[in-house]
């Protein structure tokens, strides 16, 4: 299906809406179209220059009068609700097909797997979004309502003067063929340069949004000179881009604008041939003249509407093509709800490969986990532990094998319902640019204040919240960025508190940290364990030897398993890197 086809999905609620917009916007744009006639009408009848009729200076002013003041009521009285109501009409549609689009994408990224985030910039992402929606407004503006609105009043317009003239109608509108074989030829081109100039100016919102928040790692390298060129480079690309569409752009005006220049001087010409040989009035000639206007303005914003209608449908593509990014986590039709699990957890077989074409990350590994147990990954970076944790909660899904829990694949169950019964707390705990509150409200939404502090005091984060000026209605920062890695930690798993799941995850999550904050947030850790299901994913060892479990994974396999101590007895590569540690 094409982007414009599924663009009309959107607007098809508000069709009515369009429609009325369109015939109120006749009226708005008929009604100008009186003047030539009252120009004509004032000429020919009652200034009337050879006195045909034989009217008095009293009579003439007379008949002025009243034109002219039933003139001023239309222009004033009508004319102007009409307008209001046509402009509202319009942008209130606009907005609001902008409104569902909107919505159903954030919707979309919602469920977009991790694999699309890891391979496209954020900045492209929002430019689609803010920029690139924003734009498609157009395509109802002036697509769906002003360009019939423009032709509806040409034809009105057409329809008066061959009234009037059949012979000076034709010559108005001859060179109509070559206007439309002009818009042909150059707006083919113009809509790719066009999807060509937003990707170069998403590249260049890319760039910026990762740079920004790198700040600094830049200053801390000395690398601003660096960075300018890089930032240049995508920059002088977008300039290119947008030259080239300005210079096709011009091309397209250069030549359209001469042609309806030309014709309103043909117009003139012929007109004035015939009122010299007395085969056409003076006012009839004024008139034409007045509705050339009337036919080449709405000629001329059709030329500006197929530029923008250009760029908008452009704006269509990227925006659907975002639209019809499929997802890698799929619930199948007849996946059930998971309700409240025990937590048992058995890993079966389980081989996985973020691509195709990649080696194996994970290799048949197998494991059963009771109900409550703790288990603890370590290994040399790299292993597969993350990988394999990041398999739990479906993040992903096993390229072979299976992953069950309570005895049910999580492949046949609904992965909203899977991940409400994982609670997750990683090494770099994402804080929004919000309360502290509301961070921890992230564990359940719903949650009422005492509930909030009591998930802070579990956390041990209860005593620094209260040191801060605003308490719990602090503002942390984008990222958190006002509050140490500590504070940040503990914040994350009050979260945890808050939601209450079975099933804990817990990668790197003090790895960063002084001694003193990894000491209370083990002491929160281990109280949140506490009748869990538990996975650690840990490289300082000392944090992880009251685990029930130690699973050593090395090259994407499972190579020893068992307790502390009986790993330490056997002296393998638990050994090894607990010696390395300087723990003994």
């Amino acid at each position: 299906m094409s982007s414009v086809k599924q663009y009309m999905k959107f607007v098809a609620p508000y069709k009515w809406k369009i429609v009325w917009t369109v015939i109120i916007g006749i009226f708005k744009f008929a009604i100008p179209l009186l003047i030539p006639l009252i120009l004509k009408y004032v000429i020919d009848d009652i200034i009337d220059p050879d006195n045909v009729k034989g009217l008095t200076r009293e009579e003439k002013l007379t008949q002025l009068f009243w034109v002219m003041g039933g003139s001023f009521i239309v222009f004033l009285v009508l004319r102007p609700p009409i307008e209001y109501i046509r402009q509202y009409l319009a942008q209130w549609v606009g907005n609001k097909i902008l409104y569902d689009i909107r919505d159903r994408l954030f919707d979309h990224l919602q469920k977009l797997s991790l694999k699309f985030y890891s391979q496209t910039k954020t900045g492209e992402i929002i430019s689609r979004v803010i920029h690139d929606v924003e734009q498609t407004k157009n395509f109802v503006m002036t697509g769906l309502m002003n360009v019939w609105l423009d032709l509806i009043t040409i034809t009105i317009a057409i329809i008066i003067m061959l009234t009037m003239d059949v012979w000076l109608t034709i010559v108005a509108i001859i060179l109509f063929p070559l206007f439309g074989f002009s818009i042909k030829f150059f707006y083919g081109k113009l809509r790719q340069l066009t999807r060509e100039r937003s990707q170069a100016l998403a590249e260049v919102q890319g760039h910026l949004h990762e740079r920004v928040q790198g700040i600094p790692v830049t200053r801390s390298f000395a690398q601003e000179d660096y960075e300018q060129g890089q930032f240049g480079e995508r920059n002088d690309n977008f300039l290119k881009k947008a030259l080239d569409h300005t210079s096709w752009n011009a091309k397209t005006f250069a030549v359209t604008n001469t042609i309806t220049d030309l014709a309103p001087l043909l117009v003139i010409a012929f007109a004035g041939y015939q009122v010299i040989n007395e085969s056409l009035t003076l006012g009839t000639m004024v008139a034409f003249v007045g509705y050339m206007e009337r036919v080449y303005s709405p000629l001329r914003r059709l030329i500006n509407s197929s530029t923008v209608l250009v760029q908008s449908i452009a704006s269509i593509d990227r925006v659907f093509e975002l639209m019809n990014e499929e997802y890698d986590i799929v619930d199948k039709p007849n996946a059930k709800k998971l309700n409240r699990v025990n937590g048992q957890i058995s890993i079966e077989n389980v081989s996985f490969r973020y691509e195709d074409e990649e080696d194996d990350v994970l290799k048949n590994v197998s494991l059963d986990v009771k109900a409550g147990e703790t288990i603890a990954f370590v290994g040399m970076s790299g292993g597969g532990k993350s990988t394999l944790i990041s398999l739990l909660p479906r993040f992903y899904d096993v390229t072979s094998g299976s992953i069950k829990v309570d005895g049910m694949d999580i492949r046949d169950v609904q992965a909203r319902s899977l991940r409400d019964n994982v609670g997750m707390v990683l090494q770099d705990n994402i804080l929004f640019s919000e309360s502290i509150a509301m961070n921890i409200r992230m564990g359940n939404p719903y949650a009422t204040d005492e509930e909030v502090i009591e998930a802070a005091k579990a956390a041990n984060a209860h005593g620094f919240i209260e040191e801060l000026p605003e308490g719990y209605d602090t503002l942390v920062g984008e990222r958190g960025v006002k509050l140490s890695g500590g504070q940040k930690q503990r914040i994350a798993i009050a979260r945890v508190f808050l939601k209450n799941p079975p099933i804990l995850i817990f990668d790197e999550a003090t790895s960063a940290l002084d001694l003193e904050s990894e000491h209370t947030i083990q002491e929160a850790v281990e109280k949140l364990a506490s009748d869990r299901t538990t996975f650690i994913v840990a490289h300082r060892l000392a944090t992880i030897t009251h685990a029930d479990r130690i699973v050593v994974i090395e090259n994407g396999e499972i190579t020893e398993a068992g307790s502390h101590d009986e790993l330490i007895n056997k002296q393998g590569s638990y050994y090894d890197l607990y010696q390395v540690q300087h723990l003994d």
